[in-house]
Order: structure tokens, then sequence, then C-alpha cells
């Protein structure tokens, strides 16, 4: 019998971590609800692969329902709605989805990252006569 306390998880708080995050709620926001810390649901997600199923459906259904609540704002149904808040929110909180990203190529046009010499000739002009 191993260590320490038993474990608090039982199958049906999949169904409070799809919920918390239908509400639009973070990880810590489901360990809130179930009254566990962070870690124990980052435990429990490795170790039950119906509740580590049910915490990507949870936040899934997260970023939809702030997609939601952006999409409302952006034609007027919140008041004092502040885009830029907004914007930094989805930024940090759903990257993989709402990141600005530029690539910048520096290889040169052979593909190698070699400087490439680049010679200038210098001609006399020819005279008007010749």
């Amino acid at each position: 019998m191993p260590a320490g306390r038993p474990t608090k998880y039982k199958p049906e708080m999949c169904e409070v971590v799809v919920k918390s995050g239908a509400e639009g709620k973070t990880l810590v926001g489901m360990a809130n609800d179930l009254d566990i810390q962070r870690e124990t649901l980052n435990e429990w997600m490795k170790v039950h692969p119906e509740f580590s199923d049910a915490v990507k459906e949870g936040l899934q259904k997260s970023q939809a329902w702030w997609e939601d609540q952006g999409r409302i704002a952006t034609f007027g149904g919140t008041k004092n709605f502040n885009p830029t808040s907004y914007i930094f929110n989805m930024k940090n909180r759903f990257p993989s989805d709402w990141r600005e990203k530029q690539d910048v190529d520096l290889t040169s046009s052979d593909g190698t990252m070699t400087p490439q010499i680049i010679e200038r000739v210098i001609v006399q002009p020819k005279d008007a006569d010749g």
C-alpha cells in the first residue's frame, strides 16, 4: 500500500471541470471548484486519463466562452469593454491561438547563414565622342 493520504478523486469530478471551463475558468478555477490544489489537479490528470480528457474539454470550453464574450462586446453588448485588456488577456491565456508571430528568415539566397560578398565595380564613363 502506497504511503500518504487516500485520494479524494472521484470520476464525477470530470463533470465539475467541464462545467468550470464552460464558465470561462482556468485550471486554477477548476481546482478551486473541486476544493483541491492546482498541483493535485495536475497529478490527477497524469493518473486518470478520463480526468485529463475532461480538463482538456473544459479548457476548450473556457476558450470558447472567452471568445464569445469578446464577440458580444465587440458589437456593443458589454458596457465599458476594454479591447486592449481583452486582447492582452487572450494572448496570455490562449497563446497557441492568440499570438502575434513574426517569422524572420536570416538565411542568404543560397540557404546558408554565410554572408555573401557583394562586389562593386566602378566603370569609367565613356567619352561623348567615343
